[in-house]
């Protein structure tokens, strides 16, 4: 019979999720990474332990001729998602680039200071009206793909938290091939 791992509880969270500093497997992921590694290497994953940023992850392991074993389906986002998403993540650039001497590690906005920068990252011949209408919604949708996660709650003002697991999901080179490409979209209009 096959023994069950000290560090089972923890595989199975990461099958899930991201799993933060916080999560009771955390001292797991961290003290078993060898272990959890070879383990998740029979089916293709690669296991991601970011100690200083305090997250912890997988991601398909990818082979020589670019290919994985499709064992995480990727999801096509839309342009209005991925705009949230390229405003969070430079957003978070921003705040870890310019340290205060009272700053805390997680870097925390709200649901008006995100439709702020959202709106400021476009060219004024986009249709802002109708994106603002949506707003809310792609926010949610981020926070359901795990980029944000909401901390407080005051009438119409929501608090998030940028979960810095955006840095490994958006590089600066997307950060940078986006802004270009904005910039070419808007000079088309």
């Amino acid at each position: 019979m096959n023994e069950i791992k000290p560090y089972s509880k923890a595989v199975v969270n990461l099958l899930k999720k991201t799993v933060e500093k916080s999560s009771p497997v955390w001292n797991d992921i961290v003290n078993y990474q060898s272990g959890i590694q070879e383990y998740l290497s029979v089916i293709g994953l690669e296991l991601i332990v970011k100690e200083d940023e305090g997250f912890a992850y997988i991601k398909q392991i990818v082979f020589d001729d670019d290919t994985t074993l499709n064992l995480v389906s990727r999801r096509q986002l839309g342009f209005d998602i991925s705009l949230v998403l390229i405003v969070l993540r430079q957003i978070l650039e921003d705040y870890d680039n310019n340290p205060t001497e009272t700053q805390s590690f997680d870097k925390i906005i709200t649901n008006n200071e995100i439709k702020d920068e959202v709106k400021l990252f476009l060219p004024d011949s986009y249709n802002k009206a109708k994106l603002e209408k949506d707003l809310d919604r792609y926010i949610q949708n981020v926070c359901e793909l795990g980029f944000l996660k909401e901390i407080k709650r005051n009438n119409d003002e929501i608090r998030y938290k940028i979960h810095r697991i955006i840095k490994e999901k958006v590089t600066l080179q997307d950060l940078d091939t986006f802004k270009k490409n904005l910039e070419k979209y808007a000079g088309t209009i």
